[in-house]
């Protein structure tokens, strides 16, 4: 029994495929567009998927899409009702696009999956999931438990923002939700908004600017009892009320109301260009430790309300690594699961699952891993199409038939201070890069941090880098008693590789503070002594593992920088050309192309020839 799962027209699209139990294919419609959070239809995910499955759309038994217009369009409705007369110009704009696009998203539905092929409508059923409960399917099914508490956290769905669930021996069932407009995600994206970072995409560099804050300063302290006294009534069950004078989502374009947050703060709403200032790293944190607050009493709610020892998370928020640690820190669970493609495009593969074991009521059966494949579930290249890309651009290189002998090629290049795109095997699902579509470099050296920022991803200098470490080697790096093969938590850094910091720490600059040498691996020690960790096992990405371990035999340290393969606003690359032309126009110093490598001084091509600008995310 073959399922196609689609999540479309909001942002991150994507398509996933199985078979009963069994995750086949999976991608965002991103990575084959380049267009950066494609919302639309994922058409190219969709041919994908069947491509690789070695399917037509007429042997897909069901589609399923992750969420019901129906009850979208209710909460819109009822919403603009709730606040009239506010938000009649945004009234006036979306109802006609809602009616005219996403009322009747069935036909619209049917007439895009026609561009796959013929489909018997009478054969092909479409089915609607709602959005959290794709979301805690997508955790739940793959997790390999046969009992959790399922918590899911994001902006929104139909009406949820939030929910618990509880999945026992293949039966999920929602018992608690959070409504709209009360939301921790829509709270997290307008500070991310305030503090001048693209909403639904900039919440990560929120999380990575909090830690350059000031824990307990009276600045800090004085925004988190602002946030908790104005902005939002966090209550011990783990729900919140938003005060929604503050908010413009609910009825306009805009996150907040802007001129009340600067009046609230004391300080300007920050603009894209403009630097970042201590009071910035100060709020960044406090929002940052607010939510940690938020998501722990959520965790101790669905505790309480399942009695569970295993924990599944799911939703945008799910990829808030730090608060993720927070949970696991607390000691309420044994053992926890985040689905890696925790946002939107998750809800294409929950949507499916939940179809399968829901509906059709397909034997499940618990496992002593995931069942995510290490979520290497995109497309993959050959040699052969590898060596097409490098004859169309007229590329040198030079070709390594022994894997061994590519492995201590690139083990010693990075050893170097080179900059290696690593390009091989299938492409993830989700947005971290985890071994298959990389940037890698020494974890060790000094300048590697701001190099990469700088001169290969033309990203803000103070974002963090993580640590691809072999999960044999964790705990000589990292206070950490779990894997991290899906980098979704954070790590303190050991002791006895951390250097002493400077007496006025506290009081440096941003910049100066961020070049401050924290470890005996700096490029992957943040500004507090943390670390957003991949753990890379043997048994999901053998080829990896191996070149690490090529690493740690010349230089004696078990980890590396792994960093997505990608310049800033543009989505991860997917095929050999996109490697190449990210490789050309960046100062990246060597391409290793599945068993073909390229070196960057030895490519007679005018790098301007791959000048693209991307969309600032």
């Amino acid at each position: 029994m073959y399922i196609l799962g689609i999540s479309a027209y909001y942002h991150d699209s994507a398509a996933c495929i199985i078979y009963n139990d069994e995750i086949i294919a999976a991608a965002h419609e991103e990575r084959f567009s380049r267009k950066k959070h494609d919302s639309g239809f994922p058409t190219n995910s969709v041919k994908y998927c069947l491509n690789e499955s070695g399917l037509t759309i007429a042997d897909i038994e069901a589609v399923v899409y992750y969420e019901k217009p129906f009850l979208k369009f209710e909460r819109l409705l009822e919403s603009y009702y709730h606040f009239a007369p506010q938000g009649l110009t945004s009234f006036i704009k979306s109802i006609p696009v809602w009616i005219r696009e996403k009322l009747f998203i069935k036909d619209e539905l049917y007439s895009q999956l026609k561009k796959n092929g013929n489909l018997d409508k009478k054969k092909l059923k479409l089915y609607f999931s709602e959005h959290h409960l794709s979301h805690a399917a997508s955790a739940y099914y793959p997790s390999g438990f046969d009992s959790a508490a399922v918590l899911t956290l994001d902006g929104m769905g139909e009406w949820a923002s939030a929910s618990i669930a509880c999945g026992k021996d293949g039966e999920l069932k929602i018992i608690k939700e959070l409504h709209y407009p009360n939301s921790l995600g829509l709270l997290y994206s307008a500070f991310t908004y305030f503090l001048g970072f693209v909403v639904n995409s900039g919440e990560y560099k929120l999380m990575g600017l909090a830690p350059y804050g000031i824990e307990g300063s009276e600045q800090t302290e004085k925004y988190k009892n602002i946030i908790r006294e104005k902005l939002v009534d966090i209550r011990p069950d783990g729900s919140i009320k938003l005060d929604m004078k503050y908010y413009g989502f609910a009825t306009g374009l805009k996150m907040i109301k802007t001129r009340k947050w600067e009046n609230l703060f004391g300080i300007k709403k920050r603009e894209p260009s403009e630097s970042i200032s201590q009071q910035h790293c100060n709020m960044a944190l406090a929002i940052q430790q607010i939510t940690e607050e938020i998501v722990l009493n959520m965790a101790k709610e669905a505790k309480k309300l399942t009695g569970e020892n295993n924990l599944c998370l799911a939703g945008g928020v799910a990829l808030n690594c730090v608060a993720n640690s927070v949970i696991l820190s607390s000691g309420l669970f044994e053992k926890i699961f985040i689905q890696p493609a925790s946002g939107d495009a998750g809800g294409a593969l929950g949507a499916a699952m939940a179809y399968a074991y829901m509906h059709k009521k397909i034997p499940f059966t618990a496992s002593e891993s995931d069942k995510m494949k290490g979520a290497f579930l995109g497309p993959e290249f050959s040699d052969s199409e590898v060596l097409k890309t490098l004859r169309k651009y007229s590329a040198d290189y030079k070709y390594f038939e022994n894997n061994d002998d590519l492995f201590a090629f690139t083990a010693k290049q990075i050893s170097e201070g080179k900059v290696c795109g690593w390009f091989r095997g299938r492409m993830e699902y989700g947005p971290r890069a985890l071994g298959n579509r990389s940037i890698l470099a020494d974890a060790r050296n000094s300048e590697m941090q701001k190099k990469l920022n700088l001169k290969i991803k033309f990203r803000e200098g103070f974002r963090p880098f993580a640590p691809s470490v072999l999960s044999e080697d964790t705990r000589n790096y990292f206070d950490i008693e779990v894997s991290s093969p899906y980098m979704l938590y954070t790590a303190p850094v050991n002791a006895s590789i951390r250097n002493k910091l400077p007496d006025d720490y506290n009081e440096m600059e941003l910049m100066k503070k961020l070049y401050t040498q924290r470890s005996v691996i700096p490029a992957v020690t943040h500004c507090d002594f943390s670390a957003r960790l991949q753990t890379v096992h043997k048994e999901t990405n053998p080829n990896y593992h191996a070149l690490i371990t090529k690493f740690k035999e010349l230089t004696g340290t078990g980890l590396i920088v792994n960093t997505s393969f990608n310049v800033r606003g543009e989505p991860i690359v997917c095929t050999p050309d996109d490697a190449f032309r990210c490789f050309m126009r960046t100062e990246m110093d060597i391409l290793i192309m599945q068993n073909y490598v390229l070196i960057k001084e030895h490519q007679n091509i005018k790098p301007e020839l791959f000048k693209e600008k991307f969309k600032p995310d």
